[in-house]
């Protein structure tokens, strides 16, 4: 059976679009995070991960996530929809929380399926969008497109103190300890040398870099296998001195 028409759709005035492509134009970070049952899930989700323990994943982190998705790829000189498809799926990546951590990506492929198809994205759009936010997951995920490997180094990097719930729980708690750590994190991109490289400054007073290692590694080789998939070489430097 064919999908009904929205009913505004008869009235499209010539030359301005229907109001589908209209409603699908218009789907771009800033306005999805002005959507309040977006803002909804992401706070769920994040409240789910507050009470079994785990770092932030709130509209903090998957801003930072967004913003560097899209970074990314415009630094890379990628078209500007595959940056804003970059954002939105950088927004949209953990909302599968709100139903369980683990297998969160998949259930968040599912959710992003309904909320955009809802809102007018093209199934082509669609399917470059559940398939990165899919595949986010280090342990079970690979980059699959360019939307995919940058929201793939941009979550990996996100290392920030600001993550951290409770301060002074850090001596217990490794990942919470590495994230409080670290100073700043920066992402740069040389399209030139075709160069990803994630700069962090690390506190050795409250965490080795050795941690570091301890508890990432298998996230910044997802990240190096992303940066091969947009034809760039992954660094990471730490403190100055590039590990990596």
């Amino acid at each position: 059976m064919a999908e009904p028409q929205l009913a505004s759709d008869a009235a499209d005035v010539p030359g301005k679009g229907s109001v589908r492509e209209v409603r699908a134009s218009a789907l771009t970070l800033e306005s999805l995070k002005a959507d309040p049952e977006i803002a909804e899930l992401i706070g769920a989700a994040d409240s789910y991960l507050e009470v079994i323990g785990y770092t932030d994943h709130g509209l903090g982190h998957v801003e930072r996530v967004a913003h560097r998705a899209k970074s990314i790829l415009d630094e890379l000189g990628m078209d500007a929809r595959q940056g804003q498809l970059a954002a939105v799926a950088g927004l949209l990546h953990d909302i599968g929380n709100v139903v369980h951590r683990e297998n969160h990506a998949q259930y968040s492929a599912l959710l992003v399926f309904d909320l955009m198809k809802s809102r007018g994205m093209s199934t082509t759009e669609l399917a470059v969008l559940m398939g990165a936010v899919a595949n986010h997951n280090e342990v079970d995920g690979d980059p699959i497109s360019n939307v995919s490997a940058a929201l793939n180094i941009a979550d990996k990097s996100d290392v920030a103190r600001s993550r951290v719930r409770n301060p002074q729980l850090i001596k217990f708690d490794i990942h919470d300890r590495v994230n409080y750590a670290a100073k700043s994190s920066e992402l740069t991109v040389n399209a030139k040398d075709h160069v990803i490289a994630l700069h962090l400054e690390i506190d050795t007073k409250i965490s080795q870099v050795m941690e570091y290692f301890e508890i990432f590694t298998s996230r910044m080789r997802m990240c190096r296998r992303s940066a091969n998939f947009l034809n760039c070489d992954f660094q990471l430097v730490i403190n100055e001195v590039q590990v990596m």
